[in-house]
């Protein structure tokens, strides 16, 4: 199959935002907008957050219209300055995520710390080593 023209571009594209079903729109809102510091839109059964600065993606939550699923088939990778990992995990705590997991030593490009929100939707936060310029 062969699509031209330049809606065909992948540049075109963007990512709009982050769509959550949620037994409490509010509350999980609330938890997000404090985590990366934004101010949410809170409405009857939905809430909005903007992006949170350049290169974040805005969040909308919506009330959850059916039974949560059994697992989850796809999460948020977050990625903070390196050395501010345990410090945004312990945040993170502080406001209602529970901590899961950690993988520190299996890759020698990334850590990270793998949490879930208050209604246990898991996320990660990760941290890159600063890259070491080539010897000559």
């Amino acid at each position: 199959m062969s699509i031209s023209g330049p809606s065909s571009s992948p540049s075109h594209i963007t990512f709009g935002a982050w769509n959550v079903q949620a037994e409490d729109p509010d509350r999980l809102a609330t938890f997000w907008a404090e985590f990366l510091q934004v101010t949410p839109q809170l409405s009857i059964d939905s809430a909005y957050l903007p992006a949170a600065g350049a290169g974040g993606v805005p969040m909308m939550f919506q009330l959850r219209s059916d039974p949560r699923p059994q697992y989850q088939v796809a999460h948020l990778d977050l990625t903070v300055p390196w050395g501010r990992r345990e410090t945004e995990v312990r945040r993170a705590l502080r406001l209602g995520a529970l901590h899961e997991w950690d993988v520190l030593d299996e890759y020698p490009h990334v850590q990270w710390s793998t949490l879930s929100d208050p209604e246990g939707n898991l996320f990660c936060l990760a941290e890159h080593p600063p890259v070491q310029p080539k010897q000559r």
